[in-house]
C-alpha cells in the first residue's frame, strides 16, 4: 500500500489496526491537540497572517477605502499605525489582482539621527540598510524567494528617492514611504512622478523628522494637498497605533 493510498485511508477513519494481527499496529491518531489554522477563528491566533488584510481602527478604515478610490493618498500618523505596511499590502493585492503592472516603493536614504559611515559594496549594497523596512514590510505579504523573482522580473522595483528625478510611473503602484525625511522640492519632484493607471500613497509622520527644523516638507504638503478634492490625506491618531500598547503610552508622554 502506498503512503497516499494509506493516508487516505487515515483520514477517512477506514484504517483498522483490528485487520492485523500484529498488537504493535496502532491507528494513527486523526484528531490533532494543534494546527496551524487555529480554531477556525483567525481572531484567536495572535500576529496572524490574513490574505484579505482588514482595518483594526477606525483610521486604518479610512486609509484602505482612500487607497481603493483614489489615485494619490496621503498618509500621516504617529508609529505603529500600519502606514506603511497597510500601504505595501495594498500593493501587493493590486499586483496579484493584475490591476498594476509594477510596485514602487521609494524611500529618502537619511540616517536616524546618527551617520553609520562608510559602507562597502556597490550601489545596493550601500542603501540596503536604508530600504531594508520595505523588504519587511514585502516579506510580510510575500515570501523573500517571491520578492525576489519579482524584483529580478521588473515586477519590484526599490528605490532610493535621489533616483527618482525624471521618471514617469504609469500602470504602477507607487509607496513614498517615511516622506517626512524629504523636503518640500523633494516631495514636489515625487508626487509629480505620477502616471496613467497608477496609485501614489505617501506615508509619514511630520513629528518623527530626521531633519532640521523646518527642513521637512510633509506636513505643508499634506495641507496643501488637502485642498484638492481628488487627493485623500488620511490623518491617523494614537488610537489607531497596532503595535504593542506600550507604543501609545509613550507617545502620549513623549
Amino acid at each position: 500500500m502506498t503512503k497516499r493510498a494509506l493516508k487516505r485511508m487515515v483520514r477517512e477513519g477506514a484504517f483498522d489496526a483490528g485487520q492485523f494481527e500484529d498488537a504493535k499496529v496502532r491507528r494513527l491518531p486523526v484528531e490533532r491537540g494543534w494546527s496551524p489554522l487555529g480554531h477556525g477563528d483567525n481572531d484567536e491566533r495572535d500576529q496572524a497572517y490574513l490574505k484579505t488584510i482588514k482595518p483594526k481602527s477606525p483610521g486604518q478604515a479610512e486609509l484602505l477605502d482612500a487607497i481603493d478610490t483614489r489615485n494619490l493618498v496621503v498618509a500621516l500618523g504617529p508609529a505603529g499605525t500600519g502606514k506603511t505596511y497597510l500601504a505595501v499590502a495594498k500593493a501587493v493585492e493590486a499586483l496579484e489582482a493584475g490591476k498594476v503592472g509594477r510596485i514602487v516603493l521609494s524611500r529618502p536614504a537619511v540616517e536616524a539621527g546618527e551617520s553609520i559611515g562608510f559602507l562597502p559594496g556597490d550601489m545596493e549594497d550601500k542603501l540596503a540598510p536604508y530600504l531594508r523596512p520595505l523588504y519587511d514590510a514585502l516579506s510580510d505579504r510575500l515570501s523573500m524567494k517571491r520578492v525576489r523573482a519579482l524584483m529580478q522580473e521588473g515586477a519590484i522595483e526599490i528605490a532610493p528617492v535621489g533616483y527618482m528625478r525624471g521618471r514617469t510611473l504609469n500602470n504602477a503602484f507607487i509607496v513614498i514611504d517615511e516622506a517626512q525625511n524629504c523636503t518640500y522640492v523633494q516631495l514636489k519632484m515625487l508626487l509629480t512622478r505620477l502616471g496613467w493607471h497608477s496609485t501614489m500613497v505617501v506615508t509619514g509622520d511630520p513629528n518623527q523628522s530626521d531633519l532640521l527644523p523646518g527642513v521637512s516638507g510633509l506636513k505643508d504638503v499634506a495641507d496643501r494637498l488637502e485642498q484638492v478634492n481628488d487627493i485623500s490625506v488620511v490623518r491617523l491618531v494614537e488610537r489607531d497605533i497596532v503595535r504593542h500598547p506600550l507604543v501609545a503610552s509613550m507617545l502620549g508622554v513623549l
